[in-house]
């Protein structure tokens, strides 16, 4: 008896068990459907940007590293910077850049000037001896042209060869004389053009020190207005920070946002930058504060591409306004950019996990068993338009199916349509590179008067 409850009982489990199975296997394999569905629908191309405000006030080391030409170098280091998003007064310290490089210089400024004085030294000591012995010479002439008019007023009862003889000495001396106070008027100017020089030249030396005196001063940075200090983003991304190097042609230490108007600087690739428009509406959101939404415009869009560091993809810079004042915005915040490229308002759609791809062929499973072939249109995150293919609450599988060979292919009539789509499609990205390419080699041409573009 015991025995065949046993083996009554195992059966009744192995039939539950296999009822259990077959049902769960059942429900797996059932895939979900959805209806198509009609009505408006938003092309959106989503970004990733970067806070940054509108308008700043760069806080620069000197002008006068770039406007004189006596500060010859090639780089300055920062020694010391406070930390990023201090809030500073105007005249609050920010920064003390390394001196060494114009010190050095003024070592050499220091050398030149002592030449310079015992250049002036010199020639002051030679012009004042110089002259001083033409002085001496005059007034010996003058004395010599004296004694032969004496002779030749005593020579009056001499005989007529001796008076001729007083009267060319008495002539001689008289052209010596005048020879020699023309030389020492020349002398004279030409010592005076001579100090002139030396002046100019130990002015000149005397100036530079003064300038690099007054510059080193101003190697200690202060703020020139209130704000928050925000570090400068150089041109491969990073930031410039203690130990980063400023040129003459970039003097930026860090700046000084307006934090009343931001924007969010974005790239897009390639395919995405044809959608964009200056105008369009973006929904702009902040990593940092998931609550909050925001909203702006694009403002720009680069024409011309570029290569980030460490990509091998080109992309092309968008800017978006960001269209609110909010106090907790800060430069550098990650956001997240959803640009309106398009709004419809009656359109067929459906998921894009509906949508499967042979060749250049796309289709959908209906649930009347069909393998429905359709000519999709634009897409956003989640959908996509079937302009040809469906009808309005058409339901078709979100997954594969089983049996899917058994499903009747329908919709051939329309791949005329959509091959002629594709070369149209193909023909457009070809002019839009072709495009491209011309206005980069535009950019690398020569500029007037014959000069290259400077990178």
């Amino acid at each position: 008896m015991n025995k065949k409850l046993i083996i009554g009982l195992s059966a009744l489990v192995i039939v539950v068990l296999v009822i259990i199975f077959s049902t769960s296997k059942k429900e797996g394999i059932a895939p979900q459907k959805i209806a198509a569905q009609r009505g408006p629908f938003e092309i959106v191309v989503t970004i990733t940007g970067e806070l940054q405000a509108k308008n700043k006030e760069d806080i620069t080391a000197p002008q006068e590293l770039r406007q004189s030409r006596s500060f010859r170098f090639s780089e300055i280091k920062i020694q010391d910077l406070i930390a990023e998003g201090t809030v500073v007064d105007s005249g609050d310290y920010v920064a003390t850049l390394d001196r060494s490089a114009l010190s050095n210089r003024l070592k050499e400024i220091d050398d030149e000037l002592e030449k310079s004085q015992q250049q002036f030294l010199k020639t002051q000591l030679d012009t004042t001896l110089q002259l001083r012995s033409l002085r001496d010479e005059l007034i010996n002439l003058s004395f010599e042209l004296e004694e032969r008019q004496i002779v030749v007023d005593q020579s009056k009862f001499e005989p007529p060869a001796t008076q001729r003889q007083a009267q060319i000495n008495l002539d001689r001396a008289e052209r010596n004389f005048q020879q020699a106070k023309q030389n020492y008027k020349l002398k004279r100017e030409q010592a005076q053009a001579s100090m002139r020089e030396v002046s100019i030249n130990l002015s000149k030396q005397e100036r530079e020190r003064q300038e690099m005196l007054d510059v080193l001063k101003k190697f200690v940075v202060y703020a020139p207005k209130p704000g928050m200090v925000i570090y400068e983003r150089e041109w491969g991304g990073q930031k410039r920070k203690v130990g980063s190097s400023i040129s003459p042609w970039d003097l930026t230490v860090a700046t000084l946002p307006d934090l009343s108007v931001m924007i969010s600087k974005t790239y897009v690739n390639e395919i995405d930058v044809s959608k964009l428009k200056v105008g369009q509406k973006v929904r702009v959101g902040v990593d940092a504060f998931p609550e909050k939404n925001y909203t702006g415009v694009v403002t720009e869009v680069a024409n011309i591409g570029e290569q980030l560091p460490n990509t091998d993809a080109k992309v092309f810079e968008v800017i978006v306004k960001v269209n609110e004042y909010d106090p907790i915005l800060r430069p550098s915040m990650t956001t997240s950019n959803q640009i309106v490229t398009q709004k419809l308002d009656d359109v067929i759609s459906v998921p894009l996990e509906a949508i499967h791809s042979d060749d250049s062929l796309s289709y959908v499973y209906t649930v009347k068993g069909k393998k429905q072939i359709i000519l999709p249109s634009e897409q956003n995150e989640n959908y996509i338009i079937i302009e040809k293919g469906l009808d309005e609450g058409e339901e078709v599988y979100l997954s594969m199916p089983a049996n899917i060979d058994k499903y009747s292919v329908a919709g051939k009539e329309i791949i005329p349509e959509i091959k002629k789509r594709e070369l149209e499609r193909k023909r457009k990205e070809e002019e839009i590179k072709a495009a491209n390419e011309q206005q980069a080699q535009k950019a690398q041409m020569p500029r007037g008067n014959g000069r290259m573009k400077q990178q």
